[in-house]
């Protein structure tokens, strides 16, 4: 099953619904499913500056005096799923390069371990993931060579997600034709899976007990 996850690393509900998501898709892999996930951009706010500002003061220009409310709203959500968000110190940036990078990361086999670690790197550490070095160094960590390609096919991704009306994220396409839009609890995202998988031909089949004694592709060994 393809899954293409829309999101932007400064949004805290998709770095929340990316590890909701993961979790539902592990559960479809241990019935013996199969799920290829891979990141596509998107961005809240195109006009960031890559300098970067302090995000609460960013937030409270945008939203006003509702921002504190909806910091803690989302903070106690990441907070039940083990993430730790910390807006006192984040820093609101530009995030074309970062998606840049998990378009590199993606031809890597590694785009969902470098989402992750920019959502971290955002949330939890501070960082500016505007920052050259910055991007660098957690390109490094993850294990990632970073070519210094991928700014046209990020392009043609956002440019695809507007073609397609996407106009908010977390949004989870699945084989370019379901959406499921939202940070979805776990089972929501896990019966998702399974209708997409019903629907399309993929459920895997359940084994009723431990495989025994067999033959495969015709073939057998005595």
């Amino acid at each position: 099953m393809k899954v293409e996850i829309f999101s932007d690393v400064v949004c805290p509900w998709c770095y929340i619904g990316h590890v909701r998501f993961a979790r539902a898709a592990e559960r479809f892999r241990a019935k013996g499913g199969t799920i290829e996930v891979t990141m596509r951009p998107f961005q809240l706010n195109p006009d960031a500056s890559s300098d970067g500002e302090p995000l609460i003061p960013a937030l409270e220009r945008k939203f006003g005096p509702n921002a504190g409310q909806m910091v803690e709203r989302v903070v106690g959500a990441a907070t039940a799923e083990g993430l730790e968000l910390h807006y006192d110190k984040a820093v609101n940036a530009a995030t074309f390069e970062a998606h840049r990078l998990i378009e590199v990361a993606t031809r890597q086999g590694l785009g969902k371990e470098m989402a992750e670690r920019l959502f971290r790197a955002y949330f939890t550490e501070g960082l500016n993931v505007a920052d050259p070095g910055v991007l660098d160094r957690l390109a490094g960590e993850v294990g990632v060579r970073d070519s210094g390609e991928g700014a046209e096919e990020v392009r043609e991704q956002l440019a695809r997600a507007r073609s397609l009306g996407v106009s908010g994220v977390p949004l989870f396409l699945f084989e370019g034709k379901y959406a499921v839009s939202g940070a979805q609890p776990e089972d929501a995202f896990a019966a998702a899976i399974d209708e997409v998988a019903e629907r399309t031909g993929q459920t895997p089949i359940t084994q009723l007990a431990a495989p025994g004694d067999g033959c495969d592709d015709g073939y057998c060994a005595v």
